[in-house]
């Protein structure tokens, strides 16, 4: 008889922990959203690399836990903590989710879409998330609306054919009137540049109903795919945007769950089609969260596009989600580079991103700076 997956995990001990730190970095300064100011260059994260008695190695993003507080599992089997089923199933265990799904993918010599059940396609439609209020960032604003569209022009020649734009210019960084009008010129600008991309905007809850309707107006005929958060989800204000909706653009969808999620309310709204897609944050809910929730969102009527933003890794890791689980939207897409990990299996080609069949996530982890428990590094020097 085939030995079952929890008899090879069940072979396969702890035997150590490491949490590494690592550096992400975009090509270029990503400026302003509704809310937020410019948001930099890139930033560090941890992640926990688990190795077992074997020597099997699995790695992945661990909710910004300083090392601390680094679950202690040393010398448990990984069948007492991993369920390929389920996902984890020690709730002491769940900062290691992703490391852990990594490493039962790595043991099983299984993608970790397969081991989530392939139900999904493995060519996912990638969008760029990296569109943000340019035109208003110090660093580009002498060039107004063209930075926008240059840094379209940028993320389009790495392979992107799709774009979210931030919009909600009144919430904070310009008078509301005057706002609303820059949001309006920005998103025809890029629908007239790039008139085959993929469009969607992103609010950030910057407006309130009565401004976003006024704004969507002014767009309809710009073929927007999606509308993300365009104000603080309510059901009243969702059945007005929907009013006008089916009568401007019947083919643009509403996505919602991003910020401070109230799950039962967006699947209740998800059920009275007053939202399309679902895009709670992959690092915050996590895979073993997302993977409890993907059917009954699904059973709502609901498509699948989890918050990714600011890693490659999350966007990979949202990939293997909805391969695995069906019912995918267009993928949140990030333009940078970790130091240390090599992303070679994963190719960005007119838009589309294939999952790959390497065991685990596919991502090799080379390097990063180790700290141990008491968070310091191999020089004895602790973590900033």
């Amino acid at each position: 008889m085939p030995e079952s997956a929890m008899d090879q995990l069940a072979r396969h001990r702890i035997r150590e922990v490491k949490t590494r730190r690592l550096r992400t970095r975009w090509p270029r300064l990503l400026g302003r959203n509704a809310r937020l100011e410019e948001h930099g260059y890139g930033r560090e994260f941890l992640v926990r690399e688990i190795v077992t008695d074997q020597g099997v190695v699995g790695w992945g993003l661990s909710r910004r836990l300083p090392p601390q507080r680094t679950p202690v599992v040393e010398g448990r089997l990984v069948s007492e903590l991993f369920d390929p089923a389920i996902g984890v199933i020690d709730p002491a265990a769940m900062p290691l989710d992703f490391a852990l799904h990594d490493l039962a993918g790595a043991i099983l010599c299984q993608p970790v879409y397969r081991m989530l059940g392939g139900q999904g396609p493995t060519e996912l439609a990638v969008y760029d998330a990296s569109t943000y209020m340019d035109d208003i960032t110090p660093a580009y604003e002498s060039r107004g609306v063209q930075a926008v569209l240059d840094h379209c022009r940028q993320d389009w020649d790495l392979g992107h054919r799709g774009f979210k734009v931030k919009i909600g210019r009144g919430c904070r960084w310009m008078e509301a009137r005057a706002g609303l009008r820059r949001d309006i010129e920005v998103t025809r600008a890029v629908r007239e540049a790039f008139p085959d991309c993929l469009l969607m905007v992103d609010a950030n809850d910057g407006y309130d109903c009565r401004g976003f309707l006024e704004y969507f107006r002014q767009v309809a005929d710009c073929r927007l795919f999606t509308l993300e958060e365009p104000f603080r989800e309510n059901r009243e204000d969702l059945c007005r945007l929907r009013e006008e909706i089916a009568r401007l653009a019947p083919q643009t969808t509403v996505t919602d769950g991003e910020a401070r999620p109230d799950i039962e309310m967006l699947l209740a709204l998800g059920r009275e089609g007053l939202i399309e897609i679902l895009n709670v944050d992959i690092e915050s809910l996590g895979l073993t969260g997302w993977r409890a929730l993907a059917p009954r969102a699904l059973e709502c009527g609901l498509r699948l596009s989890p918050h990714t933003f600011d890693l490659k890794v999350k966007t990979h890791y949202a990939a293997h989600l909805v391969a695995g689980v069906g019912g995918a939207a267009p993928v949140e897409g990030v333009i940078d580079e970790t130091e240390g990990v090599e992303f070679d299996a994963y190719r960005l080609v007119d838009g589309a991103l294939a999952v790959p069949d390497r065991a685990g996530f596919g991502m090799r982890l080379i390097w990063g700076r180790c700290y141990n428990r008491d968070g310091l590094d191999d020089s004895g020097y602790p973590m900033a």
